[in-house]
């Protein structure tokens, strides 16, 4: 394929990724204006500043709900995406649909649901006191689980897909041959059927982690205040207090940390930066 057929491609990379991505790097070492503007006087302060325990303490849960989220997905999934790759093939676009129902939705939308169905007089509360199995109401809304379940009915696809890509060109035989040779369920499992399906897994994790590692708009709905991460921190530091060049920095160690599972992931599958 003629190399020039790239240059509308670069072209538009360059001009809404790659240059705005510059600017917002230089406003990081820029500073806040008086009036919530930028003054061009650069320095590493706005980095510094992430030292502080208050922005580690952020850092880490985000880190901890992202870890957290991709091992859930991977715990639902894995099973759900095996289920869909061995049903027969009349089945599998059935469940496959299923699965890409929730994007025919706006993602905000969906996460106000859960709001209905979490608050104190919402439809889990309804159901569990309807049928008795409580006298109070579950205080799970503005908590941690609330913010971990929206996180995981939102990025649960991400895990299915891949994995289910990755199950359905796993070849049969194999097992089969692990089976006649006596092993147990475990043994075919960790020994065979993982290894052969590793890049989906990688995959799927990967999907998950880095969007639930900057995650706002659920911490900031189910969670309120007292869940905030590293989406949140970017946000407010945008929208509320007008401090870009601290928000821009903040920005950019997010996206090294990213950068740092991108790495891990193309190690563990094998492939060459």
């Amino acid at each position: 394929m003629p190399d020039w057929l790239l240059a509308p491609t670069l072209l538009w990379m360059g001009v809404f990724f790659f240059a705005p991505l510059f600017l917002m790097l230089i406003i990081s070492f820029a500073s806040r204006g008086t009036y919530g503007g930028i003054e061009w006087t650069l320095s590493f302060a706005n980095y510094r500043a992430l030292a502080d325990t208050l922005y580690l303490q952020i850092y880490f849960r985000s880190l901890v709900f992202a870890t957290i989220t991709t091992a859930l997905c991977l715990l639902l999934g894995f099973p759900l995406a095996y289920h869909i790759a061995r049903a027969p093939a009349r089945w599998q676009g059935v469940w496959l649909i299923l699965v890409m129902i929730p994007f025919w939705t706006n993602f905000l939308v969906r996460t106000y649901a859960w709001i209905f169905i979490l608050r104190t007089e919402g439809l889990l509360n309804t159901v569990v006191m309807g049928l008795g199995l409580r006298q109070d109401p579950i205080e799970i809304l503005y908590t941690d689980a609330a913010v971990l379940i929206g996180l995981v009915y939102g990025y649960l696809p991400f895990m299915v897909l891949p994995l289910y890509a990755a199950i359905e060109r796993l070849d049969v035989s194999v097992v089969e041959a692990a089976w006649d040779l006596y092993a147990s369920g475990w043994s075919v499992f960790w020994r065979v059927v993982l290894p052969l399906v590793k890049p989906g897994v990688i995959a799927g994790c990967l999907l998950v982690f880095i969007p639930s590692l900057g995650a706002f708009i659920t911490p900031d709905l189910l969670g309120g205040a007292r869940s905030m991460m590293v989406g949140n921190l970017i946000q407010h530091e945008y929208l509320v207090i007008r401090d870009w060049p601290f928000g821009s920095a903040v920005a950019f160690v997010l996206m090294g940390m990213v950068m740092l599972g991108v790495v891990g992931y193309l190690k563990l599958s094998g492939r060459k930066m």
